[in-house]
């Protein structure tokens, strides 16, 4: 499954590099973009691990950058 979330707080592309890099590497993500310009995180994860993926990546969003927030539509 595949899809895309609104990241409020991203000030600087340079976070946006560091937060997909650390997404990518959590357990079940097959693919993560973080786009500084449109403020997009687009995930990639089996259907069946999706929720637990997105969570995952909104704990580790929290504990890499505390003023950035996944919004879920």
């Amino acid at each position: 499954m595949k899809k895309s979330f609104k990241v409020k707080g991203i000030d600087c592309a340079n976070c946006a590099a560091k937060l997909e890099e650390g997404i990518s590497k959590l357990p079940g993500v097959e693919k993560a973009t973080v786009s500084f310009m449109t403020e997009k995180l687009t995930l990639t994860a089996a259907d069946d691990k999706f929720e637990e993926v997105l969570e995952a990546a909104k704990a580790l969003t929290k504990k890499l950058e505390p003023d950035w927030e996944i919004v879920e539509k």
